[in-house]
């Protein structure tokens, strides 16, 4: 598959930028912000950034429920300050991703407003409608009795962002119209040039959320695929160098529709969440994880990744914090294994410090269970970790109230760090064809402990072993090993791995 030629080497950085950095003391985090602090993420070893989405908004999720495509939300600034982010990082040799929500929008966006009258007009088809008030849309919640039209509108994920109308694989109603009918064409194009605006100003790609959910009745995502295929056709033409990136987590499908990347989730049939997010993760100390399922999900996604790249993020912002599962030995070898697999890494802002996850949040903004992986990023032991000069109940979320949490001066300052290990470990894949993006990878293992593969590329070969449990393991490796590039808690002889170690080495 081409891509675009900065994907080879990417290693992004999420920015949720509601609780980045404030700088302007109103308590939620801004584009300002970011751009401030680029110096630190390319500092890190990350030459790309995708940021949650910054369009205005009446914020009931956080931003996922647009209102306008085409503005930046006021309080993270203008469209002039996020286009000087654009330039700034392409200075530092960055690139910037934005997130892009073509499935719904807000009950306030300007489309929505027109399709809800019952005059016809050329918003009328801009989203799914029932032809009766009494009628709900089989398979999907729905918003009804708020408009003179009559009819009931589709919701996509809450109840307060209606379906976009991208038409219906397999029609069965007579308000279902298929994907070739002028609404949903209409909708396709109208989101080609909600891109077409950004890229022209310097944006470098989108991150596409929920980006498997935009054709209905499509039981097989054919409809979908095709669909995709349609704008992946439009931005080679176009923006050969835009990036698009899928919230899919069925790569299978999703690069087959023509994304470049596709993230494995804690949702899904990847088995992410058996390696850090459950009640024995693999990366355990304990040594009671389970792997097998995950190795012969992602082997299998592998196979048939048509060239596209599978990511393995260290978190997100609708999931746990690394650190509710994992201690800090534990979350180095974890990214060992992150900055060691193909694909591009993503590190969710605040995990190569080990920000805890904030227990016991009230839900802002639509998070509900996924507030407290949204808590402010923690800078330094200042006035509210110096995230912000504002009064601290007037943050966007509440700080870490935990007096020893992690801060990035602190650990920039202790060679010994988490932080300090992954920017290690970065600087070790950059410098390795083998270990980025493109590198193969064939499993010596399909369970248990020590994991182990080998990543190669142009005839370089690295054998990565990891053992995250407390007990030594055997694994004999019967080529010769020709020299070490990378190892931590004692590493691996050939025919041991020390317990909670890892290492990389030629071969």
């Amino acid at each position: 598959m081409k891509r675009p030629d900065w994907l080879y080497n990417a290693i992004f950085y999420e920015v949720y930028p509601q609780s980045f950095l404030d700088t302007d003391a109103d308590g939620i985090g801004n584009i300002n912000g970011i751009t401030e602090k680029l110096s630190y993420i390319k500092e890190l070893g990350c030459n790309a950034v995708w940021l949650n989405p910054c369009f205005k908004s009446p914020f009931g999720d956080a931003g996922y429920d647009v209102e306008d495509y085409l503005t930046v939300a006021p309080r993270y600034g203008t469209n002039d300050d996020l286009i000087r982010l654009f330039d700034e990082a392409h200075k530092k040799g960055m690139r910037v991703i934005l997130d892009l929500v073509p499935g719904h929008t807000a009950v306030t966006h300007e489309w929505f407003k027109a399709s809800a009258k019952a005059e016809r007009n050329e918003y009328t088809d801009r989203y799914i409608w029932t032809d009766s008030i009494w009628e709900e849309p089989q398979g999907l919640g729905c918003i009804r009795g708020i408009s003179d039209r009559d009819g009931s509108c589709a919701v996509n994920f809450f109840s307060h962002q209606p379906a976009l109308n991208y038409g219906y694989y397999k029609p069965d109603r007579p308000w279902q119209q298929p994907m070739d009918a002028e609404g949903p064409i209409a909708t396709r194009e109208a989101m080609k040039d909600v891109m077409r605006f950004w890229l022209s100003r310097g944006c470098d790609g989108f991150r596409v959320d929920m980006a498997g959910s935009l054709v209905k009745l499509d039981d097989d995502y054919k409809g979908t695929i095709s669909l995709w295929q349609n704008i992946r056709a439009f931005l080679d033409e176009e923006f050969p160098q835009a990036a698009i990136i899928s919230e899919w987590g069925e790569p299978d499908k999703s690069l087959l529709g023509g994304f470049h990347m596709d993230f494995l989730l804690h949702f899904g049939p990847s088995h992410y969440n058996d390696l850090f997010r459950c009640e024995e993760p693999w990366f355990s100390s304990r040594g009671n994880g389970n792997i097998a399922e995950f190795i012969k999900a992602y082997k299998n996604s592998y196979g048939k990744s048509n060239g596209g790249l599978i990511c393995i993020p260290s978190g997100n912002h609708d999931m746990d914090r690394l650190a509710r599962n994992l201690n800090p030995e534990e979350q180095k070898l974890a990214f060992a294994f992150l900055l060691s697999m193909p694909g591009a890494p993503f590190i969710y802002y605040g995990d190569e410090i080990g920000m805890r996850f904030v227990e016991n949040l009230t839900s802002v903004e639509g998070g509900y269970g996924r507030t407290g992986s949204r808590s402010p990023m923690q800078w330094n032991n200042g006035k509210n970790a110096g995230f912000s000069d504002a009064p601290s109940d007037r943050l966007y979320i509440p700080i870490d109230p935990d007096c020893n949490r992690p801060t990035v001066k602190a650990q920039i300052a202790d060679k010994k760090s988490l932080y300090s290990e992954v920017k290690k470990l970065i600087s070790i894949r950059q410098e390795t064809p083998a270990l980025q993006n493109e590198g193969k990878i064939e499993f010596l293992t399909e369970g248990g402990y020590p994991l182990a593969y080998i990543r190669s590329m142009d005839g370089e070969r690295i054998l990565v072993v990891i053992n995250p449990s407390d007990k030594e393991q055997e694994f004999a490796f019967i080529d010769e090993i020709k020299g070490e590039i990378y190892s931590i808690g004692g590493g691996y002889d050939g025919k041991n791995i020390k317990p909670c170690s890892a290492g990389f080495y030629k071969i």
